[in-house]
């Protein structure tokens, strides 16, 4: 299967913006494939800025993903129309900044907001209406760009239109594109699911990239997450793209918050040791 296997650039920083440059050469030294980062900050950088990135990346041979929560000031399943259009408008921004960069994933919960809970009283029915009429939309973008949208399925206590992953087969099915597909996170997989396995099956087909968390946050080997039982899932369905782990383990700044991290999860750790053990358990794994 010789799955590409990635790190979100998040397990070194306390913060969502970064500079992503010095993570390349040192993924790549840690046995990385690839380099997930932030596609918010990535829109926001200059051309020139991309450029560099594109060229260090393309210097090292390590691939770039990007992954985002929209913000709830760009929630694209609210209520208000200038939230959702302001939502569509910050999508599309990263398409185009993705594509002139040679196009790739863009990941996450991007089909509303995150983290968010459904409001007292109300229905989810309206809100994935509004999310998907809003993806549709954004889509458009996506194919013009080379860029491949995958809708992240994540536990309820993060968000509430998808939590599954026959909730994200449906969704997929009824955006309707080609460059809409789903994305399933172990993590999350090791709350909502009945089973691991079973939900990556599920997907088959709409599975378009895997993020391997454990079940305590830290890198995959050192939690309970059953991995041979993902690996067979995966050689089942003849999954063929990346798997990029995304380990959380420290507690403050934004990244802290938005996680709830509240102690630090790894103290005293060798953070690059255990991220290259990580890398060759899961390159071991999955070949």
């Amino acid at each position: 299967m010789a799955n590409k296997v990635g790190i979100y650039y998040a397990y070194w920083t306390q913060d969502w913006d970064a500079d992503f440059l010095p993570y390349v050469a040192r993924v790549k030294q840690l046995g990385f494939d690839a380099l997930e980062v932030n596609g918010g900050t990535v829109a926001r950088m200059r051309p020139d800025e991309r450029k560099r990135l594109v060229d260090e990346a393309a210097s090292q041979n390590i691939e770039l993903s990007y992954c985002i929560g929209l913000p709830h000031e760009y929630d694209v399943a609210a209520e208000d129309r200038q939230t959702r259009e302001r939502g569509i408008r910050y999508l599309r921004a990263q398409t185009e900044a993705i594509g002139s960069m040679g196009g790739g994933k863009l990941s996450g919960i991007i089909y509303s907001s995150w983290p968010a809970t459904l409001p007292q009283g109300e229905k989810k029915g309206p809100y994935l209406e509004r999310s998907m009429a809003s993806i549709k939309e954004a889509v458009k973008s996506a194919e013009d760009n080379n860029v491949v949208f995958n809708v992240e399925v994540v536990n309820r206590f993060e968000q509430f239109l998808l939590n599954t992953a026959a909730e994200a087969v449906e969704y997929c099915r009824a955006i309707g594109s080609p460059n809409c597909r789903m994305l399933l996170d172990t993590f999350h997989m090791n709350i909502e699911e009945d089973s691991i396995g079973g939900a990556i099956r599920e997907a088959g087909s709409y599975l378009g990239h895997l993020h391997l968390g454990e079940s305590n946050r830290k890198p995959p080997g050192l939690g309970h997450i059953p991995w041979k039982e993902v690996a067979d899932a995966l050689r089942a369905i003849g999954y063929a793209g990346w798997v990029v782990m995304e380990p959380f383990h420290l507690p403050g700044g934004e990244v802290g918050r938005d996680i709830k991290v509240w102690r630090d999860i790894m103290p005293g750790a060798d953070l690059d040791r255990e991220a290259a053990k990580a890398a060759t358990f899961m390159h071991d794994l999955l070949k």
